[in-house]
């Protein structure tokens, strides 16, 4: 097992908000078009998965696990090349700031490991980047 954890980020709203969207897949709907259509194509998703292909990956499905109110959402892959464990952590520590850190566990072979532990932790990096800009309103 290998984690793979962003940087922690400051969001400007209070974490019930943020818990809000970020627990119904459903909400993508509103950054859709944010999504690079020439790296992810087959978007699709409803409150609990969301799945989409990724060249040369493939396809890669999430699935919300575990929600923790204000606190932690978890979710899983069920159908990726790499066994995925993904949870995202809010921290509110002002009435309209919350800190939050996305966290990946990947199951990696000591072989697979070297070639893919930058890209991983480079996506990690720039969708932790995403959701701290998503429009919470």
């Amino acid at each position: 097992m290998a984690d793979f954890t962003s940087m922690v980020k400051t969001i400007p709203y209070n974490d019930d908000k943020i818990f809000v969207m970020l627990s119904d897949m459903s909400n993508l709907d509103r950054v859709r078009e944010r999504i690079s259509q020439d790296k992810i194509k087959d978007f699709t998703f409803d409150r609990d998965t969301c799945s989409f292909t990724v060249d040369p990956v493939g396809s890669v499905m999430f699935r919300i696990i575990e929600r923790e109110p204000y606190k932690t959402i978890k979710f899983s892959t069920t159908n990726s090349p790499i066994p995925l464990l993904m949870w995202i952590q809010l921290k509110r520590v002002a009435e309209n700031e919350t800190k939050m850190k996305l966290t990946v566990r990947a199951e990696l072979s000591p072989f697979i490991k070297p070639m893919v532990s930058g890209p991983l932790q480079e996506a990690i990096d720039k969708i932790s980047e995403i959701v701290a800009h998503l429009p919470y309103e």
